[in-house]
């Protein structure tokens, strides 16, 4: 079976929305079938299993990045983590972030009158962060490892430099754009604390997400905490202070669980096995896509390269595109489209001859 038979994708359908919503897998859409139908039995015990069924899911999605079940936090997407995160920081913290960043990223710090400086996307986006790092000096760097607009990656390999040179600056990453595309390990990172939503690249619909946080900057929230009591009635007798932050409520099985379910299935597959395929068709993107100057110039010079690309086309195109099977989506000065494990070479040469036809 091929990578793409594990998904409901008709043959006359080019689907590059991943950057917009990722495709739920054949596995994942019979568990959500299974799970509702056992869950809404009447003699069904699974409502009073959800604790034990959370924590389940919060243990597969730190083995899936080889991180600490207690170091995991599950949430309804990245902007909920990353607000409460900020939440719990100290006001007089200053933040250094991208332009034109996700809003979900850069408008919390924004809306509460944070001090923070930016620092504009470029081909040379790692050495301009390095001068401002040096310059201004701030406590917090704040960034998506993929930019949602324009694809832009941060060079993985930058970010670990950055934290061994600065080991007092916490760097705080969103990574809904790239999660799911390879292996990652956070630990190994250089990361202090990493969110994501699940329901673009790890294929898992939506309503759920995760916040990862090194051991280091635990300990630094929990301190921040220490006067404040744990909470003593029964039901939250378990949770710890920051679990009273990132996972105040209720969580919902179907969503977190339609996580598990996509994250066993992606392992299953091998993350080197997916980013394999999808390196092979990006370079084979990229490569008809620069023959024809259809990419980003600043994103033209840069080797580190995502497999979300702003296709450099007019945006009235769109209607035409979506007429013809392709699913993709207007963004900044062209049409973005993401590669994923469900697209193969027929995908990218259709995608490139509908291009040709319409320009």
């Amino acid at each position: 079976m091929t990578l793409k038979e594990h998904f409901n994708l008709p043959n006359d359908v080019v689907y590059l929305n991943t950057p917009g919503n990722g495709l739920l897998p054949k596995v994942t859409l019979d568990w959500r079938k299974t799970w509702e139908q056992e869950f809404f039995d009447i003699n069904s015990n699974l409502r009073d299993e959800q604790p034990e069924f959370i924590n389940g899911v919060r243990e597969t999605v730190a083995d899936f990045f080889a991180t600490k079940t207690e170091n995991t936090f599950l949430t309804p997407n990245f902007s909920f983590g990353f607000s409460s995160l900020v939440d719990l920081l100290p006001k007089d913290l200053t933040y250094l972030v991208l332009e034109d960043e996700y809003p979900s990223l850069q408008y919390p710090i924004v809306n509460r009158k944070l001090n923070y400086t930016s620092v504009a996307v470029s081909a040379q986006v790692e050495e301009d962060l390095q001068k401002a790092i040096e310059k201004n000096k701030p406590d917090v760097l704040i960034l998506s490892i993929v930019q949602y607009i324009s694809g832009l990656m941060i060079d993985l390999d930058f970010i670990k430099r950055i934290k061994a040179a600065h080991p007092n600056l916490w760097i705080i990453a969103d990574g809904t754009q790239f999660l799911g595309t390879c292996p990652f390990n956070f630990p190994e990172s250089g990361i202090d604390a990493l969110g994501a939503s699940g329901y673009k690249w790890l294929l898992s619909g939506f309503g759920n997400g995760f916040l990862l946080i090194s051991d280091s900057f635990k300990l630094m929230l929990e301190d921040l905490k220490a006067e404040v009591p744990l909470p003593k009635v029964a039901m939250w007798k378990q949770k710890s202070i920051l679990d009273t932050f990132f996972e105040p409520g209720h969580q919902d099985t179907l969503s977190h669980g339609t996580l598990q379910s996509s994250l066993k299935f992606l392992k299953a597959q091998g993350l080197e096995n997916i980013q394999q395929h999808i390196k092979e068709l990006t370079d084979e993107a990229y490569r008809l896509l620069l023959e024809r100057d259809l990419i980003l110039p600043y994103i033209a010079e840069r080797k580190v390269r995502s497999s979300l690309i702003n296709v450099q086309i007019p945006q009235e195109l769109y209607p035409n595109l979506m007429n013809m099977g392709v699913k993709c989506f207007p963004r900044g000065t062209g049409i973005r489209i993401g590669i994923h494990l469900y697209n193969d070479l027929r995908d990218i040469h259709n995608f490139v001859n509908i291009i040709e036809s319409l320009r």
